[in-house]
């Protein structure tokens, strides 16, 4: 009975059907059991360790890591859709100082008497011809017609240091419009982009302040994104043209100022550099643009930091490195944006 009760019990354990077949993945995997020779009832079975080729292993290894890898990359390249990335406080503190930035933008530059220039309610008649010859001079388009025989229309003459800062500001702003339709949170505006922009064009800050403040709002969950407009669509594809036309009006209106307009008499360098000083003196309008450039050397940093997922991954760090520098950043970025990830 004794070598009976022996024999039933080493069946059990070498039958296939008594425990789970053993799953390669749950052992070590550089190792295996082999059984060596038939099984005998009464005699103990002998196994050997069989390495197993550890190259497939790590190839399926590092596979997994590489799609895991790619998987994490392709996430960080996705628009927010939480606000953890901005502390409350620090929220509530930045939107303050926005609102409280355009109100005195208003009140100082339009309205309240005391800076240099007329304030918009006491707009003298030259301040407005020289607004209107401004406008028609808008990125010397009229000017360079003139200069090569063609006069569909006569560009009125100013003085070149004034039509430099003029067509700087402008060429600037109009660069603005790709940044702020591909803006990661530009839904938190629920605005007309495409009016804001243009109202942009014309009175600047007046209107990018607000915008500044309002799309540092909590995601509205309920919200639904609106389908991008016509301009929205023709300013993101084009965006590499929009920079290169842009930082062409920039570098253009800084030799237009040197160099523009030699046969009118408008003085040497150094005339027209005091000429400068006197009309940001007394000009409210020369003076505003003042106040546009530094606010923009803020805002245009800020703007492409929030949205360095937009760009292609191999240009990410010089667009980081030159976001500072005025003009240039946002040439670099506009250049180096991936329209791939936009749609």
């Amino acid at each position: 009975m004794r070598m009976m009760s022996v024999w039933t019990s080493q069946a059990l354990i070498c039958n296939s059907s008594f425990f789970p077949k053993w799953i390669p993945s749950q052992v070590n995997p550089r190792r295996q059991l082999v059984k060596e020779g038939p099984l005998v009832p009464g005699k103990s079975v002998a196994f050997q360790v069989k390495h197993t080729d550890t190259r497939i292993l790590f190839l399926r290894s590092r596979n997994s890591t590489s799609a895991s890898f790619s998987a994490s990359v392709s996430k960080t390249k996705q628009p927010l859709s939480s606000d953890d990335d901005i502390d409350d406080n620090l929220r509530r503190l930045l939107q303050t100082l926005l609102w409280s930035a355009e109100g005195i933008y208003i009140l100082w530059l339009f309205l309240l008497p005391y800076a240099p220039g007329d304030p918009v309610w006491a707009i003298s008649s030259d301040t407005i011809n020289e607004l209107v010859g401004l406008s028609l001079n808008f990125l010397f388009i009229l000017p360079l017609m003139n200069s090569v025989g063609i006069h569909l229309l006569e560009a009125p003459v100013l003085h070149p240091m004034a039509e430099g800062l003029f067509n700087f500001v402008i060429g600037w702003t109009f660069m603005f419009a790709p940044l702020l339709f591909t803006d990661c949170r530009r839904d938190r505006y629920k605005g007309s982009l495409d009016l804001l922009w243009g109202f942009q064009m014309f009175l600047t800050n007046t209107f990018l302040i607000p915008y500044m403040a309002i799309r540092l709002n909590k995601a509205d969950a309920e919200y639904t994104p609106k389908k991008p407009s016509l301009l929205a669509i023709v300013m993101t594809n084009g965006a590499s043209l929009v920079g290169l036309v842009g930082g062409f009006a920039c570098i253009m209106s800084g030799l237009w100022c040197l160099f523009g307009r030699m046969d009118g008499n408008f003085g040497s360098l150094s005339e027209r550099w005091e000429f400068l000083l006197s009309y940001l003196g007394s000009e409210r309008l020369a003076y505003a643009f003042i106040w546009d450039i530094c606010l923009y050397i803020i805002f245009q940093p800020w703007l492409i930091g929030d949205n360095l997922r937009n760009v292609q991954n191999s240009k990410v760090g010089i667009v980081n490195i030159l976001r500072f520098v005025p003009v240039l950043g946002l040439i670099t970025y506009l250049v180096c944006l991936d329209l791939d990830e936009e749609k």
